[in-house]
């Protein structure tokens, strides 16, 4: 028992230790190096939940277009009322098996804890309040929202040029889930993927951030 215990013990210490560091190395270590004619003139947000995070892109002009393949009645990309374009992903049976904690059940969090499929959820969003404390805002150039927006479109996966939606799957009238890819699990889950995705718009991450608030204490420290 003791044994075991000590055990536990070390492999507790090891993950803190680790996260620790994942969250103090940065990730790129050389701060990138933007052209000097950049000019940052778009807004992106990263929305944090307890253990979840999402980035909103501004749905201008050309956001609408890099994802037109998204627009039908029942998700009104050109709806003059939607600002913002919310993308998150994660694992498929907790993500579409969990919409709130009073849902929570143990078969989703085991494949959570092993390895599943993964999805995208996408919304539309209105005018967001700012300052909010689950919200971090970032100021990036063209180039930067482009190569985010190229992120995000390359984890859809496709067939024949056509993304997968899945059937009969949202929390709410408008938002929806898509087939992506990568594979899911708790060590390397939907905070890093939101990492990934921080670092091709030109912004540094901590090296490793399994949870929403080592990614924020990352983040602020390095950009």
């Amino acid at each position: 028992m003791k044994t075991g215990i000590r055990w536990l013990l070390r492999i507790i210490l090891l993950v803190v230790a680790l996260a620790t560091a994942g969250t103090f190395i940065p990730r790129p270590l050389i701060a990138p190096v933007e052209a000097s004619s950049a000019v940052a003139t778009h807004r992106i947000l990263l929305l944090s939940g307890a253990i979840h995070t999402d980035i909103a892109i501004p749905l201008d002009e050309e956001t609408r277009a890099a994802f037109s393949f998204l627009d039908d009645p029942g998700f009104p990309l050109g709806h003059p009322n939607a600002e913002w374009l919310v993308v998150g992903w994660g694992g498929r049976a907790f993500y579409l098996e969990t919409p709130t904690w009073s849902e929570l059940k143990p078969m989703p969090v085991l494949r959570a804890l092993t390895i599943d499929r993964s999805v995208l959820h996408v919304d539309l969003a209105g005018h967001i309040t700012e300052p909010q404390p689950a919200i971090m805002a970032f100021d990036i150039g063209d180039e930067q929202l482009a190569r985010l927006r190229n992120f995000i479109s390359d984890t859809f996966v496709r067939d024949a040029g056509e993304v997968k939606p899945i059937s009969n799957a949202g929390y709410g009238e408008i938002d929806r889930f898509f087939e992506a890819e990568g594979y899911f699990n708790a060590l390397f889950g939907c905070n890093t993927w939101t990492a990934a995705a921080l670092r091709s718009a030109g912004l540094r991450t901590g090296l490793w951030n399994p949870l929403p608030q080592s990614l924020r204490l990352s983040v602020g420290v390095y950009n």
